[in-house]
């Protein structure tokens, strides 16, 4: 069972070897992580995963593979039960009975609402329009429908209508290793380019030694010079996780190409919008958080600012506090990436939706207007118009 996985993991571009799958075997047959899904994840990948940088292919490969079993150990949350968190019925409704279905009247009655069904309810429900539960037209709970909601209990999105989310998701990171199937993003990257030589002189200078050494009289008078790369700064901050799932493919060759055309690039990652800190590894951005003040601190005003997201949200994680989906913010959005803006002269923001979409997304129209109609889709035309705003 586990050589097709090892062969798996190889072809997916983890160079494990022989020897580190005979450890797992041993391992293994020493009665290590013979009772549980969970600790032969994690014992497999000690074992075969030489490179943290691997762990989300290894992820998605192990999730693949072993997709089905079961952990038997059970879950943490098994004493909830089972009912409560299946879907029984996929609520199918028509246009015009979504059309009748009215939101709360905004951002603080919805709120005002969900605490009243956390003070109210003490059992499960489901289908109706009130109650905490699944499959109905609740704004609160799982597998319904509403133009403006809580999303409680459900692990994926369905119709992208929730104002809040609450449940801990967790993201990947973009993988800047991919091979890029087109070499027009990285084109379109060398417009911003200003090259300096700065560092330890460690490349030859052909033409100056020839020089020199025709004027020593033909004895050899080597010339080194640093090397040459391109002096650009850029900041770049990427949206990542629920409607920007869509657009990963297109985001990793942009962060790829990024990677390797600019030599000083600092990048962090924000969901759906910029609030009090970001964070650079998905895997733990409950944990280690950079405050966004911090950013502008460290990093001068010579930096460029590229933001990379849909800006397709609820307005109210723009414009409130409160808003955010997955967090208390004591500030609006709109506040914070109007203070990166006030440091940061040079910025843009990159749309991969296309453009004949921004004028049916509120949140887009108010993403755009603060930043002064410096948006851009996320096509090569587009990044080349990007491009001549940040020169």
């Amino acid at each position: 069972m586990l050589i097709p996985f090892f062969f798996l993991l190889r072809d997916g571009g983890i160079k494990t070897s022989i020897t580190e799958l005979l450890m797992l075997l041993e391992a293994m047959k020493s009665g290590l992580a013979e009772e549980s899904v969970e600790e032969f994840y994690y014992l497999s990948r000690v074992c075969l995963v030489k490179d943290e940088a691997h762990f989300d292919r290894f992820d998605r490969i192990f999730a693949v593979y072993f997709k089905g079993l079961e952990d038997s150990l059970g879950d943490l949350m098994q004493d909830v039960p089972e009912e409560w968190l299946r879907l029984q019925a996929e609520l199918m409704l028509s246009e015009e009975e979504r059309a009748q279905i009215e939101a709360l009247g905004g951002f603080e009655a919805l709120m005002e609402a969900l605490q009243e069904r956390l003070d109210e309810q003490d059992e499960r429900h489901e289908g109706g329009s009130r109650w905490i539960g699944t499959a109905g037209t609740s704004p609160f709970g799982a597998y319904g429908y509403n133009p403006e909601g809580v999303r409680i209990g459900q692990p994926e999105s369905r119709n992208r209508r929730a104002v809040k989310i609450w449940e801990r998701r967790e993201f990947r990171n973009l993988d800047n290793s991919i091979e890029l199937g087109t070499r027009n993003i990285k084109v379109a990257l060398r417009r911003l380019r200003k090259f300096a030589r700065e560092g330890a002189a460690d490349q030859l200078d052909l033409a100056d030694t020839i020089d020199k050494t025709a004027r020593n009289a033909g004895l050899l008078d080597i010339r080194m010079v640093p090397e040459r790369h391109n002096a650009i700064k850029v900041l770049l901050f990427l949206d990542i996780g629920g409607s920007m799932d869509d657009h990963v493919r297109v985001c990793e060759e942009l962060f790829s190409a990024a990677r390797s055309e600019f030599k000083h690039l600092e990048y962090f990652y924000f969901h759906n919008f910029v609030y009090e800190s970001v964070w650079k590894d998905n895997r733990r951005r409950h944990a280690e958080r950079i405050p966004t003040l911090d950013i502008t601190h460290r990093y001068g005003s010579d930096y460029k600012l590229i933001f990379v997201g849909d800006a397709t949200m609820s307005p109210y994680e723009i414009v409130y506090a409160g808003g955010s989906i997955e967090h208390w913010n004591d500030e609006p959005g709109a506040v914070w990436i109007k203070r990166l803006l006030k440091t940061y002269a040079k910025a843009i923001w990159l749309n991969p939706e296309p453009r004949q979409r921004w004028d049916y997304t509120p949140s887009v129209k108010i993403a755009r207007d603060i930043m002064g109609d410096r948006m851009y889709p996320l096509t090569i035309a587009g990044l080349d118009d990007g491009i001549k705003a940040l020169r």
